[in-house]
C-alpha cells in the first residue's frame, strides 16, 4: 500500500513546484519575462576632486575644457559678500577684493537652499544655519559641516562653473 501513497505525494510535490514557478514568474516586472534577475549593486560613490586639483576633462592635452554656464559678473559680487545663484544651487562669494569662491547653496543641515549672503555669512532661512563667506565653514546654527566648494573660473568680468 505504500506505492499508492507515494503517487499522490509526488503529484502534490510536482504541483507545488509548478505553483512556485508560476508565482516567481508572476513576480517579475513587465518586460522582464525570461530575464535573469540581476544582483543589486550599491550606488557608485560620489567623488569630489580636492580643492586645487585640476578638473578631469576630455579636452586634448594643453587645451582648457569649455567653461560652464556663467554664474555672475564679478561686479555683481560685493567684497565681503556674495550672491546666491538659485537655479544652479551655487553661492559665489568675494571674501577679499579680487578673490572669488563658490560653494554649494544646499544647506548641510536639511538640504534647504541658502537664501542670502549678508554680514559676512551665507544664510539658510530654514533653521538659521550660517556659513562664513571665506570658506563656507559653519558660523552658527544646526549645520553639521561646511558647504562643499565648487570649482569656478574667473575670466575678465565673468564667473563660470568649472
Amino acid at each position: 500500500m505504500s506505492g499508492g501513497r507515494g503517487a499522490p505525494r509526488r503529484a502534490v510535490l510536482a504541483a507545488g513546484a509548478a505553483g512556485a514557478a508560476a508565482l516567481a514568474a508572476g513576480c517579475s516586472k513587465y518586460g522582464d519575462e525570461g530575464a535573469e534577475p540581476q544582483p543589486s549593486q550599491p550606488p557608485a560613490p560620489s567623488v569630489t576632486a580636492p580643492t586645487g586639483t585640476a578638473p578631469t576633462s576630455k579636452a586634448p592635452p594643453g587645451e582648457r575644457p569649455p567653461a560652464g554656464p556663467e554664474l555672475a559678473k564679478t561686479s555683481e559680487i560685493p567684497v565681503g559678500g556674495g550672491k546666491v545663484v538659485k537655479d544652479r544651487k551655487v553661492v559665489v562669494t568675494q571674501p577679499e577684493s579680487g578673490t572669488f569662491k563658490a560653494f554649494s547653496a544646499v544647506c548641510t543641515h536639511e538640504g534647504c537652499t541658502v537664501a542670502e549672503v549678508a554680514d559676512g555669512t551665507i544664510n539658510c532661512p530654514c533653521h538659521g544655519s550660517r556659513y562664513r563667506v571665506a570658506d563656507a565653514s559653519v558660523a552658527g546654527g544646526p549645520a553639521p559641516r561646511p558647504l562643499s566648494e565648487e570649482k569656478i573660473t574667473v575670466t575678465g568680468n565673468s564667473i563660470t562653473l568649472g
